[in-house]
């Protein structure tokens, strides 16, 4: 089975050592331009694409003349800022001539872990991948601290993956996957290509890697993290030329299957993860046309209970009082209560602008009916 070819969106994680030459510290076009082949080959499948880059520091840093020396955090934050956008220049300049575009997307742990931002943030990276663009994502390290921030871009990325419903997270690495231990110490260590689940006896073969930022171990809570959004882990070595291109013809790498698919995971994040802020009261045909995957319209809502803010979970419930699902609602209590029962010209009229359905069909998670239920 062709893991990449088999997946609709794909996220890439690219490490500074593959962006920056580490001799010079300035952008490696070489291997960015075989990148943007590989990309190319993706996008004219019709899969999408996503990637999360390092890099803004080790380019800022060779502009700043800093050497090699240890940065204090206040002169990282001024590398990222110098070195951001020489990174995306490196990015555009590799893409555009094989007619593809990309969009900056800094992200920060609120961004993923507080659920607004994370409704906001993916908000925009599904808009900007519905309009053929590439995102290119990294952490702002420009306001970063040591106490607020990912850590690594391996789990930047598998947050991403998560937040963004992808179906494939590929972690270039320095290694071409997951060994029984260390290969760069332990000449008996063997590649293990497949990992249906992350056991001790995984971990332990993480331990005699290194376990600083970007190793094995980092790797590895970065693909727990992506499996339980049901999204696969390829881990992969990044050095090679095209390295997609390489996995699709047979290189060595580590797939790590995911737990669930993402769909199920996000409405499942929905239905047992968040807490219900109110309730939306709807008609039969609604309840009707929900059942059959539809989004919910404000033309088929009778009832607004509760206070509750835009991107909160509610409770939906029919005529009877049974609870047909639950879901992000997309207006607030006071413009919910306004546009009970308005098709969508009249929400536009009511509100000043229409936010599109009150609950979509992505974001409502259907209440399985009893056995004998009416």
């Amino acid at each position: 089975m062709n893991l990449l070819a088999n997946a609709d969106l794909v996220v890439v994680k690219v490490g500074s050592a593959l962006v920056a030459k580490g001799e010079t510290g300035g952008a490696d076009n070489a291997w960015l331009a075989a990148f943007a082949g590989d990309a190319a080959r993706l996008r004219a499948r019709g899969q999408r694409l996503l990637i999360v880059s390092s890099g803004a520091v080790a380019l800022g840093r060779k502009r700043l003349n800093l050497g090699r020396r240890t940065l204090t955090l206040a002169e990282k934050q001024a590398c990222a800022a110098t070195g951001q956008s020489r990174l995306m220049r490196a990015w555009e300049e590799a893409f555009e001539p094989l007619g593809l575009a990309t969009a900056q997307v800094l992200l920060t742990p609120d961004d993923t872990e507080i659920r607004r931002r994370f409704l906001n943030a993916r908000a925009t990276l599904v808009t900007l991948l519905q309009l053929g663009l590439i995102p290119i994502v990294n952490e702002n390290d420009t306001v970063a601290t040591e106490e607020l921030r990912y850590g690594d871009n391996d789990r930047l990325a598998a947050r991403v993956s998560q937040m963004a419903g992808a179906d494939l997270l590929v972690l270039l690495s320095d290694v071409d996957g997951l060994y029984t231990s260390d290969p760069r110490r332990d000449r008996s260590a063997r590649h293990v290509p497949l990992v249906g689940e992350i056991t001790p006896a995984i971990d332990a073969m993480a331990g005699g890697a290194n376990l600083g930022r970007g190793g094995m171990a980092t790797k590895l809570a970065a693909a727990r993290i992506a499996g339980a959004a049901g999204c696969g882990v390829v881990i992969t070595l990044g050095s090679r030329i095209a390295p997609l291109q390489a996995v699709e013809q047979g290189q060595a790498f580590t797939f790590f299957k995911p737990e669930t698919t993402p769909a199920a995971a996000y409405k499942s994040w929905i239905a047992g993860t968040l807490a219900p802020q109110g309730v939306v009261v709807i008609d039969n045909g609604a309840a009707a046309a929900l059942r059959m995957g539809k989004s919910l319209l404000a033309a088929g809502v009778r009832a607004v209970e509760g206070r509750f803010g835009k991107g909160d979970a509610v409770i939906v419930r029919d005529g009877a009082g049974l609870e047909v699902g639950r879901g992000l609602c997309r207006y607030d209590h006071t413009e919910a209560m306004k546009i009970i029962g308005r098709r969508s010209e009249g929400v536009q009229d009511t509100l000043g602008y229409n936010g599109g359905p009150v609950i979509h069909a992505n974001d409502l998670a259907l209440t399985r009916r009893r056995e004998g239920a009416l």
